[in-house]
């Protein structure tokens, strides 16, 4: 045979023997026995309690309720209240027994003598683990915030409750450790009614404070500590909540200084799913009685809780990406009142819904006077865009000629905080001619520059557009409308060349920088916390872009990240100052120059008074395909909304691009979606969310189509 007929013939002969060889591997498989879950049949059930109520993993609004089971009698033991199980959901019955049904996930929330159900009872498929990690305190919790988001109790309990680590379960926890002594009042004595709380909170009280904190780098997480272990001397729990990991750490390195090791645990997603669920069991198992962390510990299973704190509510932190989105803000007020707990909102300023907390008279004001504000705040002045054209250095440099100098001067006694709104080097260009905004040939998308010499690359499609022609007037040349971090840091190395230049943002954050002479770049909420006294200066720059967002929380997240970056410059007595480049009419202006950001909120919230928005009102937003907003609203009047409810809308979304980043509950890229606000009077949110989710289950229950998305207290408005 030729070496040609070879060829030709041996594909001829793989596809059979590819057959064989899939042949072969069936029935190995089939050979191979397989593993089957117990189906208990014709077991005997348990003498007492035969029943367990079960909470099955299944996150549908139609099917939250709890589904009864029977116990076998070889499970009674560990089959208890708290404890995951597997049970089979969805089984028939069939000749006087249950079966077929998929496995799943749930926890027992009861045992029962009785039970409702007419049929024959399936039993439960398998313990777990007999380790109770959902007690009454924290079912009852994850009820509340179910009802009061229109979400599913399962999907609640899949945030309070993290995923199992069997080997951790098998290890002891560490036996508690005696109380500490309380501490001194320390930082608190700078506020009048300071030592007051503090002298509550060790007599076992229950009292509500918003705390307007005093600007310095580091004074907030000492106090907030100090807090937290008067709280612990007096034999109760303390739970602190941050917005993020850095904030968590200073809180949790300052709170070891004051009581030591083993009091306390760090819950944040930094520490790995081993470390974080051994330390959630022993904050279950009663072994540490104190908790600080990022959002998801808001759930954390504290006993005997004594003070319930949030730092920086105002930080989109706070708010749970996953359904049904609670905030943290709103789980600890919850927490306070059911457990008769201290609350304790703080933050450098102050959000509109705390500043409603206290005109409703659930929470006392706690801040300084003013004298002592005085103080302790730097010197705030404000420029104008156009004033760089006083100084060429200034000019190259992209600072108003104000900034400029009091950058050079503070550089003499020590680093120099330079907030930029956008990270990145040009995120925005449009056409210098004609300011027609530069846009991918392709997808239409945002182009922008990645560095100084490349070419433009879109930021949807990542695609390279070497030579670029305005589709208006034909001209080539561009400027940025935006201006980011990268390119800013760029462009003061070149005004300051003797002086190093650090940057801060997106996934490159700095957590602190040393006290020496040194521009540090960085994006809001990224700002690094100097060693020693803090800041020689901070410049603000690009201030209309915060200022200019279309929202309702605008001016207010503008005005809280400015007080955030100001907090970290030193007193105006030791020279500090920080330059806001911003119009300096503008009431969140005057409020950072001013240092009143109680004032500010008291006054935003007049104007949603007026308007009815939330916080004075109730609202959900309903998104999806505009038929199904429209079915699930007619559902929703006719299941009962509250008297006084309005609809606002529908109005349509923009279209997703392909390719471009999605956020939680944007639309799928290329579909038309719409938006209904739903706004009922304050008190009125329990009946709201009611409505709602029982049109979302009855549209579940019936399949009609595509179920909307339901957000009760969106953060964007608009």
């Amino acid at each position: 045979m030729s070496r040609d007929d070879a060829e030709s013939e041996e594909p001829q002969g793989q596809p059979e023997q590819l057959a064989l060889i899939r042949e072969t591997v069936r029935e190995h498989k089939a050979r191979r026995p397989r593993a089957k879950p117990r189906t208990w049949r014709g077991a005997e059930l348990a003498a007492r309690l035969p029943v367990a109520r079960v909470l099955v993993d299944k996150g549908l609004v139609h099917l939250d309720r709890f589904f009864d089971y029977a116990v076998p009698a070889a499970m009674d033991e560990e089959a208890q209240p708290g404890v995951r199980v597997r049970v089979r959901f969805g089984a028939g019955e069939r000749e006087g027994r249950r079966e077929g049904g998929g496995l799943i996930n749930g926890f027992i929330v009861e045992r029962r003598a009785d039970t409702d159900f007419t049929g024959r009872l399936a039993p439960l498929a398998q313990v777990l683990s007999p380790e109770p990690v959902l007690g009454p305190e924290l079912l009852q919790l994850c009820r509340a915030v179910a009802d009061r988001y229109a979400g599913s109790l399962a999907d609640v309990v899949q945030l309070a409750v993290p995923p199992r680590r069997a080997r951790v379960e098998k290890q002891p926890s560490p036996r508690r450790p005696p109380r500490p002594q309380p501490p001194a009042p320390g930082g608190w004595t700078r506020y009048p009614q300071g030592p007051a709380f503090l002298e509550a909170l060790a007599g076992k009280g229950a009292p509500r404070a918003v705390w307007t904190a005093l600007p310095g780098p580091h004074g907030w997480a000492d106090e907030l500590a100090r807090a937290m272990a008067t709280t612990l001397a007096a034999g109760r729990g303390a739970l602190a909540v941050l917005p993020d990991g850095k904030s968590a750490a200073r809180v949790d390195a300052a709170l070891t200084a004051l009581v030591g090791e083993g009091q306390h645990v760090l819950l944040t997603a930094d520490a790995g799913p081993e470390p974080r669920y051994r330390r959630w069991l022993a904050v279950s198992r009663g072994a540490v009685r104190a908790v600080v962390g990022t959002r998801a510990a808001m759930f954390a299973p504290v006993r005997r809780l004594g003070l319930a704190a949030i730092w920086e509510d105002g930080d989109s932190g706070h708010s749970e990406e996953r359904a049904p989105q609670p905030h943290a803000r709103e789980v600890l007020i919850q927490r306070a009142v059911t457990e008769q707990a201290a609350f304790l909102l703080g933050a450098h300023g102050c959000t509109v819904e705390a500043a409603q907390l206290v005109e409703s008279g659930f929470a006392r004001p706690l801040a300084a006077d003013r004298e002592t504000v005085r103080a302790v705040m730097p010197r705030v002045r404000t420029a104008a865009e156009g004033d760089e054209g006083r100084d060429p250095a200034a000019r190259s440099a992209r600072l108003p000629s104000m900034a400029w100098h009091t950058a050079r001067d503070a550089l003499e006694r020590g680093p120099v905080l330079v907030q930029v709104p956008r990270r990145g080097y040009v995120p925005r260009l449009v056409c210098e001619r004609c300011r027609e905004p530069a846009r991918c040939a392709h997808c239409a998308g945002p182009l922008q520059a990645t560095g100084e010499g490349t070419a433009l690359r879109c930021a949807w499609c990542a695609r390279e557009t070497p030579e670029w022609r305005c589709p208006m007037c034909a001209d080539t040349r561009l400027r940025g409308s935006v201006i980011g971090a990268r390119r800013t840091a760029e462009e003061l190395g070149r005004a300051f060349p003797s002086v190093p230049v650090r940057t801060s943002g997106g996934e490159h954050i700095l957590e602190s920088v040393p006290g020496r002479p040194a521009l540090v770049v960085a994006t809001p909420g990224a700002e690094p916390v100097p060693e020693g006294d803090g800041y020689a200066a901070a410049l603000l720059l690009d201030g209309w872009a915060l200022l200019g967002r279309p929202d309702l929380r605008a001016g207010e997240e503008a005005l809280r990240r400015w007080m955030g970056a100001a907090s970290l410059v030193r007193p105006q007595g030791e020279g500090g100052t920080v330059v806001l480049v911003a119009e300096e009419g503008m009431r969140p202006v005057q409020a950072l120059v001013r240092w009143d950001p109680a004032g500010h909120a008291l006054r935003e919230l007049a104007d949603r008074a007026e308007l009815g928005f939330p916080p004075v009102s109730r609202m959900a937003a309903v998104t999806g395909p505009p038929d199904a907003v429209e079915a699930l609203l007619t559902s929703a009047q006719e299941a009962g909304l509250p008297e006084g409810a309005q609809v606002l809308g529908p109005v349509p979304l923009p279209v997703v691009e392909p390719g471009r980043p999605r956020r939680p509950g944007d639309p799928p890229p290329g579909e038309l979606w719409e938006r209904a606000l739903v706004r009922v009077p304050r008190g009125s949110g329990a009946p709201l969310a009611a409505a709602l989710k029982t049109a979302l289950a009855g549209r579940l229950a019936r399949r009609e189509g595509p179920v909307p998305h339901v957000r009760v207290d969106p953060l964007d408005i608009g």
